[in-house]
């Protein structure tokens, strides 16, 4: 079935699904996402909610480059009082964002809401606990998940085979895979066994997984400080060298990671499942994609953190309120997701989507981009640093571990400084 047809197929149903808004004038939602690629689905989205509800307009403002950059936009805003309807905030942003705005009563608690929809029983019916718990700070629901993503790994069956590998059962641990990396790689020494490129990623994404996946932890809870200096970080940055040492790993950003795998040059690349179609098309028929799910080395208690945004509510005038979740409402609904996770390849943050009426026949259709949901069970929230600081953090922690990979540094005297720095940042 066509995106369009999608689409006018989803009028009828929206027409059922969302009530028309009371309103007796015009209301103006002005809208902030991040990251100017998501207007492929956030501005057909926007039009077929408008369709059903004309009393409300969506003016999106210009969106922001990444999650840092919108945070910074609407913590200034939050001081000029010209902030945002509704903003789309990262995960790992959104403490920060609310210890900043609720002081200020400048953010919403969707609880009133979200009762009048049926309380508990709306929540159960829409989302699983590990999505909802991504937009709760201090307790209480101030966001709703729209966009989710965990790390997978995409895999070069080609390489993998002539490795002595199976890409149909990938190894499941980073020991392991880094001694098929270094098979790859040793076979021809132009071909990087592994990619893991951290040090270009623009936020602590991967780092948090190599935390997570061992069953650390980023915060102690009762010091707030720093929680992996100990043997798990010190693991996380042996096998980062590791991966650049022995495997070939190169310290590229993810534009360029992605560049060299699909010209055949990577065993196997670690990135988000919203690159799925870009991979794909680079790849084309040069070689066989396979797509599988981050490895746990501590399998009972490891985890994968959850990227993405969830809507939250900054408006403070009641007519506005309404509209704003009613849109919001949409946006994370099993149409909406429906539509989203089949152009970008993102996990469903609405656990109806995954029904036979929305995206099981295409999983079946699409198995690369099913990978995703299946480690949906292994989402843990992405975490922010105390001190309203994150941005900076894993900026400096960034670079360390760029050191550490080009081996100026080693892991040991890396986590020193990671944690040190890491710190003295949190004050």
């Amino acid at each position: 079935m066509t995106f369009t047809r999608r689409l006018t197929l989803g009028a009828a149903v929206c027409a059922l699904a969302l009530p028309s808004l009371a309103q007796a004038q015009q209301v103006t939602l002005d809208v902030l996402y991040n990251l100017p690629g998501f207007t492929r689905f956030h501005q057909p989205l926007a039009d077929e909610f408008m369709k059903n509800n004309p009393d409300v307009t969506i003016n999106f403002l210009a969106p922001a480059v990444g999650y840092n950059e919108g945070q910074q936009q609407v913590l200034r805003s939050a001081v000029t009082g010209n902030l945002p309807d509704v903003y789309f905030s990262g995960y790992n942003l959104t403490a920060e964002l609310v210890e900043t705005l609720a002081p200020r009563d400048q953010i919403v608690d969707l609880a009133p809401f979200i009762e009048a929809e049926g309380g508990q029983a709306f929540l159960d019916e829409n989302f699983a606990p590990s999505m909802l718990a991504l937009g709760v700070v201090d307790g209480k629901q101030y966001g709703l998940p729209v966009n989710a993503s965990s790390p997978i790994m995409y895999v070069n069956a080609e390489l993998v085979r002539a490795a002595g590998g199976d890409p149909e059962n990938m190894p499941t641990t980073f020991p392991e895979l880094i001694e098929l990396a270094k098979t790859i790689h040793e076979a021809d020494p132009r071909v990087a066994g592994m990619s893991y490129d951290i040090a270009g990623w623009p936020d602590d994404w991967l780092w948090q997984a190599m935390v997570y996946q061992q069953g650390g932890q980023l915060i102690d809870p009762e010091t707030n400080q720093v929680a992996f200096d100990n043997e798990i970080g010190l693991n996380g940055l042996t096998m980062i060298r590791q991966m650049a040492a022995e495997a070939g790993a190169p310290i590229f950003d993810w534009d360029q990671a992605r560049q060299q795998f699909g010209a055949g040059m990577t065993g196997f690349l670690f990135s988000t499942p919203a690159h799925v179609q870009t991979i794909e098309g680079l790849v084309g028929d040069r070689f066989e994609l396979v797509t599988t799910t981050f490895p746990l080395d501590d399998p009972e208690n490891g985890g994968v953190p959850t990227g993405g945004n969830s809507a939250v509510m900054l408006t403070q005038d009641e007519a506005k309120q309404q509209a704003a979740w009613d849109y919001i409402k949409w946006v994370t609904g099993p149409e909406a997701q429906d539509i989203i996770v089949r152009i970008t390849g993102y996990l469903p943050t609405n656990k109806r989507a995954t029904g036979e009426e929305y995206l099981a026949p295409y999983y079946a259709e699409h198995p690369n981009v099913a990978t995703a949901a299946k480690q949906a069970d292994r989402s843990l929230p992405w975490a922010g640093y105390p001190g309203g600081d994150s941005v900076r953090v894993w900026r400096t922690q960034r670079d360390i571990i760029g050191t550490v990979m080009r081996g100026e540094v080693s892991p040991e005297d890396g986590l020193a400084q990671m944690v040190e720095q890491t710190n003295a940042l949190m004050q």
